[in-house]
């Protein structure tokens, strides 16, 4: 039977494995039709969600946790069984600001624990508090930029302005003079790039390696209804996502991702990040990041509890949320491995065994147990080398100086 799901995006390179599902037939081979519905900002996303408008939706992983914990307007349960991507945003500034850091991009972008000091020390040179975009206040890239920033000593509640405005709405807000950089998805940071506006100043693959960004998120009481509904989906997305880390298939899934339905964006601005080629300053040769974004390798669509507990501390430092053990259990349960499992059992998808581990201690590839095929993790170091173990989340925030 032909099941019809209507499932909101934003107009972003992490929507590939979505686009891909449907422009490539792999949610056709299961059965589905897919409606995509292209959205402006995150919070009309979010109620879209809540509100029953659309079945799924491509969602920011820390606003999944906040809306069920009843932190961003309309509280209601959600569940994600499956992961977009990972990595994938930069934070650019204003060319003017940039002149304060280190010249040499390639060096500013692989030594992020320096730039973020030599971000300081510009901000004192600043002729105001620079105000920087932010996507959501509950955003991947919001939370990692508080964490960078607080490591140089800023205080990302005083020391800067941060200031939410949709992704697609960034260029134009610097080319008003609204901002002075933003942190935010591709392609939106090249763009800005490539008009001459900013410079790269940091990448969130380089801040968390492999640190999660994107979901696919439904109300929590529909995908309970519906498993085969979502088992289905979920194999049509493990497959898309497959085809999108595939780098010969990376011209294809650009000129997909162009389209005006999509992202509506150069096809070789787009390629740019699927390959890993960032251009930090207009008219420079580009760094080579080919770990940038990712889609299917490396279990990167699992959907580690692990992940949503570091979601939850930063929320917890930041005093979004106070901490207690049953708000970190509903937190965890945002993300669920089982019915990742579940979905894909009979497939050669490679699965963990387990459904948490310590983030941030993998600093090369390792092989791990795998419930099916072989699998190994990249990657996951934070850029100071700390750790975070989901079952020490007190000792983890103890560890940080205290949010003013």
């Amino acid at each position: 039977m032909t099941i019809n799901l209507k499932i909101a995006f934003l107009p972003l390179n992490d929507a590939a494995v979505l686009v891909a599902a449907r422009e490539r037939g792999f949610a056709e081979e299961e059965g589905i039709v897919l409606d995509l519905v292209r959205t402006t900002s995150w919070a009309t996303l979010r109620d879209r969600l809540v509100f029953g408008q659309v079945h799924a939706a491509q969602m920011l992983a820390p606003l999944a946790v906040a809306v069920t914990l009843g932190l961003s307007q309309q509280p209601a349960a959600l569940a994600a069984p499956y992961k977009l991507g990972v990595n994938g945003n930069m934070l650019v500034m204003a060319s003017d600001f940039a002149k304060a850091l280190e010249p040499d991009v390639a060096a500013r972008l692989s030594d992020p624990l320096g730039t973020a000091h030599d971000f300081a020390a510009a901000i004192g040179l600043w002729r105001r508090k620079p105000v920087i975009g932010v996507v959501h206040r509950f955003s991947s890239h919001a939370l990692m930029l508080r964490y960078w920033l607080a490591s140089a000593g800023v205080d990302p509640d005083r020391d800067v302005v941060l200031r939410v405005l949709p992704p697609s709405l960034t260029v134009e807000a610097m080319r008003a003079g609204e901002i002075d950089g933003f942190i935010a998805g591709e392609p939106w940071g090249s763009a800005a790039v490539d008009v001459g506006l900013a410079e790269t100043v940091a990448i969130g693959e380089r801040i968390w390696r492999r640190g999660v960004e994107k979901i696919l998120a439904f109300r929590e009481a529909w995908l309970e209804e519906h498993p085969d509904i979502v088992d289905r989906l979920l194999r049509a997305m493990a497959r898309a996502a497959a085809w999108c880390d595939d780098p010969e298939n990376h011209a294809a899934l650009a000129q997909l991702l162009a389209d005006p339905r999509h992202v509506d964006q150069p096809a070789d601005l787009i390629q740019r990040a699927l390959d890993g080629q960032i251009v930090a300053r207009a008219g420079e040769a580009p760094v080579a990041n080919p770990d940038f974004m990712l889609f299917g390798r490396e279990a990167t669509p699992f959907p580690w509890r692990s992940q949503a507990l570091w979601i939850y501390s930063q929320l917890v430092r930041w005093k979004m949320v106070d901490h207690d053990p049953a708000t970190a259990q509903a937190a965890a349960r945002v993300f669920r491995p089982d019915i990742f499992r579940r979905a894909l059992a009979d497939s050669d998808v490679p699965m963990p065994g387990a459904s948490m581990k310590v983030e941030g201690a993998v600093d090369m590839p390792l092989a791990v147990g795998s419930r099916r095929g072989e699998l190994t993790l990249g990657p996951d170091r934070f850029f100071d080398g700390r750790t975070f173990d989901p079952e020490q989340i007190e000792a983890y925030l103890a560890g940080f100086a205290p949010a003013r």
